[in-house]
Parts: C-alpha cells; sequence; structure tokens
C-alpha cells in the first residue's frame, strides 16, 4: 500500500517484474506520466488502485487485457484516448472506475461480456454516441454511472435486464426520446438520475414497479404530458424532481409531491411550493385566508416518514409558540410569527439554527462579506454546515414572488467546484442562507497568513485555479440559463480539507435581485470587477472571466496583482511575480505555472470580446497542466 504519501514522479516500469503482486494500491499521490505498459505482465494481480494521481495517456491495452483483475480503478487522472475493446476480455472485472478522465470516443460494445460486472463507472469524460446496447448483458451490476458525458441516442430497452441494480446515473448527456417503459423492472433500484438530457415524450407509467425508489431526478429534459398518478403507488418518502420540463396538469395526491421540485413546468398546477394553483385549490384559498410571516426552502434529502415527522412536529412547535405567547396578542400579529422546519439526515428544524449559532451570536462567526456574515453551525452530530446571515439591507430587497424558484433552481446546482446550497429561510427577524461547510476556509485567509500561505504548493495552487475554472465553466456553460457568480474573488473561494477549490456565493445576487441603485456597490469586490461594468453597468460572463483572472493571477503571487496595465506578458513569469514564501518549483512544474499566468493575462483584457470564455480557459487548462 503506496497510498497517500504525496508521492511523485512518474511509476517505475520495474514494477512488472513482481510476477506475484496480488494488489497494488499507489491512489492519492501526484504520480506523473503514464501507465507502464510492463502492468501487463502482472499477471497475478487481482485489484489495482492508481486512482486520484496526475496520470496522462492512454490506458494501456497490456493492462486491459489481463485476466486476474477483479478491481480496477484509474479514476480522476488525465488519462486520454478511447476506452480499449479490449476490456471485454476481462471477464473477471468486477468493478472498473474510469471517471472524472479525459477520455473520448464511444463506449465498447464489447463492454457487454463482462457478464461479473457489479460496478462500471465512466462518468466525466467526453465519451459520445450511443449508449451500446449490449451493457443490456450485466446481469449483476448494482451501480453504473455514465453521467457528464456526451452521450446520444436513446435508451436501450435491455436495461429492463439489470435485476439488481441500485444506482443508475445517465445524467448530463445528450440522450432523447422518450424513457423506456423497461425501467419499471428495476425493482432494487433506490436512485435514478436522468436528469439535463433530451428526453422526451411522456413518464411511463411504469414507473410504479420502481419499489425500492429514494430518489428519482428527471429534472432538465423535455418531459410532456401529465405526471402519471403511478406515483401514488411508490412508497412514501422519494425525494422526487421534475423540474423543467414541459409536464402539465394536476401534481398528485401523494405525500411524495409535498417536497417535490416541480418549478419550470409552466402548465403544472397544485398546492406545492413553486407552482401555482390549480383553479379548484384557488376557490379553497379564497375562501379560507392564510397569514404566513416566514418562508422557508430547504432542499435536503426525505427519507422514510418525514413527512408525516414533519406535520406532527409543526403541531407541537406551533402549539409551544402559542403557549409561550401573551394571550392578549391578536391572532393577525400572532401569525406574523415564526415557524420553520426542514429535514437533514433525519431532522432538523429552524431552532437548530439559531441554538448551533447562539442567536447569531458575533462569536460563532467566521466570515463577514458584502451581503451577510456567515456562522459555523453543528446542527447535528456529524453534520455542519455554513449559515449566512444576510445584512438587513440585502434581505429587505427580497423579491419574494420569484425567490421559491430561484432557490430551488439553485440547489440543484451540483459540481464538485461548487459549494452546495441547500436553501434559505426568511423571518420577520432575519434571513439566512444555507451552504455546505468547507473545512479550510476562505483562499483570502490562506493567502494573507505567513504560515498557511506555505502549505499552498505549487501543485496545490494549480489544482485551484483548475478547480474555479472548472466550476466557473460549468455555471456559464452547462447550467440552464447560465450563471454568472458577479463576485468573484478570493474570498468567495473556499478550500476543502485536501485544499480543493470550491466556489461559494454563486447566485447571491441573483437571488437578492438588488434594486439598481445600489447594484454596483455591491455587485463585485473591488479590485475584481472587470472595467466595462462602470459604463454598462451589465454583468456578463466576460465579467466573470476577467475576475477570474485577477484570482488566478492572486493565487500565485500570493498578493493582489495591483495595476494590470503594468503587468505585460514578458514580464509576467513565475520569476517575476511568484510567492516568494514558498521555494522554486522543478522546471516541469515552472512550465505549468507559466502557463497559469499566461492565460490569466488573457482573461485580463481590457475589451470583453478579447477574452476567453471560460470552457476554453477550462479546457486548456485539462489539456496541457499536470
Amino acid at each position: 500500500m503506496l497510498k497517500d504519501n504525496k508521492l511523485s514522479g512518474s511509476i517505475p516500469t520495474e514494477l512488472g517484474n513482481l510476477k506475484s503482486l496480488t494488489n497494488l494500491a499507489v491512489n492519492r499521490n501526484l504520480l506523473t506520466g503514464s501507465i507502464p505498459v510492463s502492468f501487463g505482465d502482472l499477471t497475478s494481480l487481482n485489484s489495482l488502485y492508481m486512482h486520484q494521481n496526475q496520470l496522462s495517456g492512454p490506458i494501456p491495452i497490456q493492462l486491459v487485457i489481463l485476466k486476474s483483475v477483479i478491481d480496477l480503478k484509474l479514476n480522476k487522472n488525465q488519462l486520454s484516448g478511447s476506452i480499449p475493446p479490449e476490456f471485454g476480455n476481462s471477464t473477471q472485472l468486477q468493478r472498473l472506475d474510469l471517471s472524472s478522465n479525459r477520455l473520448t470516443g464511444q463506449i465498447p460494445k464489447e463492454f457487454g461480456k463482462m457478464k461479473r460486472m457489479l460496478n462500471l463507472s465512466l462518468a466525466d469524460n467526453q465519451l459520445s454516441g450511443i449508449i451500446p446496447p449490449e451493457i443490456g448483458s450485466f446481469e449483476l451490476i448494482e451501480v453504473l454511472d455514465l453521467s457528464t458525458n456526451r452521450l446520444n441516442g436513446s435508451l436501450p430497452i435491455s436495461i429492463g435486464q439489470w435485476e439488481h441494480i441500485h444506482y443508475l446515473n445517465l445524467s448530463n448527456n445528450k440522450l432523447g426520446e422518450k424513457i423506456p417503459s423497461e425501467i419499471g423492472k428495476l425493482v432494487q433500484l433506490t436512485k435514478l438520475d436522468l436528469s439535463q438530457n433530451l428526453l422526451t415524450d411522456v413518464i411511463p407509467t411504469e414507473v410504479q414497479g420502481l419499489q425500492s425508489l429514494q430518489k428519482l431526478d428527471l429534472s432538465h429534459n423535455r418531459l410532456s404530458g401529465s405526471i402519471p398518478n403511478a406515483f401514488i403507488r411508490l412508497p412514501h418518502g422519494i425525494d422526487i424532481n421534475l423540474s423543467y420540463n414541459e409536464l402539465s396538469g394536476p401534481v398528485p395526491q401523494s405525500p411524495n409531491f409535498v417536497n417535490a421540485s416541480i418549478e419550470g413546468n409552466p402548465g403544472v398546477c397544485g398546492n406545492i411550493t413553486g407552482v401555482k394553483l390549480c383553479a379548484d385549490q384557488m376557490i379553497k384559498k379564497k375562501n379560507n385566508p392564510s397569514h404566513h410571516g416566514v418562508i422557508l426552502v430547504i432542499i435536503f434529502p426525505l427519507i422514510g416518514a418525514a413527512v408525516l415527522l414533519g406535520l406532527f412536529t409543526y403541531g407541537l412547535i406551533a402549539y409551544r409558540q402559542q403557549k409561550k405567547r401573551s394571550p392578549h396578542k391578536p391572532l393577525d400579529e400572532e401569525s406574523r410569527g415564526y415557524f420553520s422546519i426542514t429535514s437533514f439526515d433525519g431532522g432538523v428544524v429552524y431552532d437548530d439554527i439559531l441554538k448551533a449559532t447562539n442567536d447569531f451570536d458575533e462569536a460563532c462567526s467566521i466570515g463577514t462579506g458584502g451581503y451577510g456574515t456567515v456562522y459555523k453551525a453543528d446542527i447535528q452530530p456529524n453534520n455542519v454546515v455554513a449559515v449566512k446571515k444576510l445584512h438587513s439591507s440585502s434581505s429587505e430587497n427580497v423579491d419574494h414572488n420569484g425567490f421559491l424558484n430561484e432557490v430551488r433552481s439553485l440547489t440543484n446546482i451540483r459540481h464538485r467546484n461548487i459549494v452546495k446550497l441547500y436553501g434559505y429561510c426568511s423571518h420577520r427577524h432575519h434571513s439566512f442562507l444555507i451552504y455546505e461547510y468547507l473545512e479550510k476556509g476562505s483562499l483570502g485567509s490562506i493567502l494573507c497568513n505567513e504560515i498557511l500561505a506555505k502549505e499552498l504548493d505549487w501543485l496545490k495552487r494549480i489544482n485551484i485555479v483548475m478547480g474555479i475554472a472548472n466550476g466557473l465553466a460549468y455555471m456559464h456553460h452547462d447550467c440552464s440559463p447560465p450563471i454568472i457568480h458577479r463576485d468573484i474573488s478570493i474570498s468567495n473561494i473556499l478550500l476543502d480539507s485536501d485544499y480543493e477549490g470550491h466556489i461559494s456565493d454563486f447566485g447571491t445576487s441573483k437571488l437578492l435581485k438588488l434594486d439598481s441603485s445600489n447594484w454596483t456597490a455591491i455587485a463585485g469586490t473591488y479590485g475584481y470587477i472587470a472595467p466595462e461594468l462602470a459604463y454598462t453597468m451589465v454583468a456578463t460572463e466576460k465579467c466573470d472571466v476577467y475576475s477570474f483572472g485577477i484570482v488566478a493571477l492572486e493565487v500565485i503571487m500570493g498578493k493582489h496583482p495591483g495595476e494590470i496595465s503594468t503587468l505585460s506578458a514578458d514580464y509576467l513569469v513565475l520569476g517575476n511575480v511568484g510567492d516568494s514564501r514558498i521555494p522554486l518549483p522543478s522546471p516541469q512544474v515552472e512550465k505549468q505555472v507559466d502557463l497559469v499566468l499566461s492565460l490569466s493575462r488573457a482573461c485580463l483584457s481590457s475589451n470583453p470580446n478579447g477574452r476567453p470564455t471560460m470552457r476554453q480557459v477550462s479546457n486548456r487548462l485539462m489539456k496541457d497542466l499536470l
């Protein structure tokens, strides 16, 4: 076992001489170069774990044809080329993970020969073509992830043969035509994600056969017709997302739709958040008016009987709140009081947030930004979130009419380099957003600390820049509609325990919809704002590109670059501007840093049209770095 040792350099070809080697784990290191062809001589090898390195080049056929391998993990590298069809000869292979590489071409039809396959992930590559029907021969498959590729065509009807599958993710591709009725035969399926595709026609009534289902995501497709009443026959507690399709008609009367995501379907009606009321429900609403002083939308997984638990807790809390109040207060004042409840790994209520932050005490604050103050909240054992309490001037400008749909849309965004937004609460005393908590805090807090900054070696800094670029490329080019951040700075880049960069505060200015009188004052941080904003007053994707250029320079320089006009292309090399707090890198890494500097300079063009797109920046970094 050589994993997690920060090993660097290429893999010695001499390892191929270890004929009796059965298991090799070199994952989570900094290994570069290609996979040695000599690995084809490891005829006793059962498991090979090389994931989370910086390996490049094609997958050697000599490795693929080893008939003894059961587990093979090559994910999170920079492997390129096509997937060798010789994988079909690996008849003992049970677990194969090639995700998060740069693989191109089609999924080989020869995969259908791997009869023992249990877990297959090809996600996050650049694979194209159809899903070969031959993979229906995966008689034992339990997990299949082909998400985030360029796959097209239809879903093969042969998927109905997967009797044991419990996780199926085909999201973020270009799959079209209708969902085959054979989907209902997957009786063991717990999670199904077909979102971000081009699926059409109606949702098949055969979904009622998915009796083990816990999560269903069909969002961002072109599905039409009504939501079938077959959903009523599914187990309660399913997390359902049907948003942004072309569905119509009433929402089925099922507890599963109490917290379902249905927005973005103009023809749908029902008494749930994010959609309009049906005609008969509007009549009932007029005859039974209610007053609500709090809006809470937090999208967390619901399990089992969480809906019933929520209803019970609602009555209990409301009763206790009423008991605490003076009986002499009029009812309409009472109705403006507080009530909120959500579910997060077993149930979290609004009171837990207040308790965890000591009623938003300054002592619990971990940072302050243009929109509000951030608090760390331990709301349950092993459940830590970041709570951003909005400044009163910000929350007063919230447009509540469109806010619920906007929050639900943003909570659906999932990318490894974007901080997860869990939800939002609006109350007469305070409003706050709830985000994923990241251990290392902001990039800015580390760069300005003389000790912590030394922990950011050059490879970590390159990886941070790449992560920011990938996250912005996703926001600009993979979200519909595109999301403009408007405030990219080192304060809004958070780092996890592995020092990987995550974009935070995305969509905040879009959510708050602040009025134009103070828009320019807060839609960006001084020193990071694109120059054209001073006269156009309109934020575009190219404004984010400019801000990214500043941040990328700051990561390499260890400080803000200052006046951009003084940074000529000839001067902007590592030897002149690199952070002196860390040692100079090897010549190979120095070339990579200089590429980051060159791309940063291109992003800072005074002409917005002269700047590259974030997709171009991301692709160049992924192609040429590491």
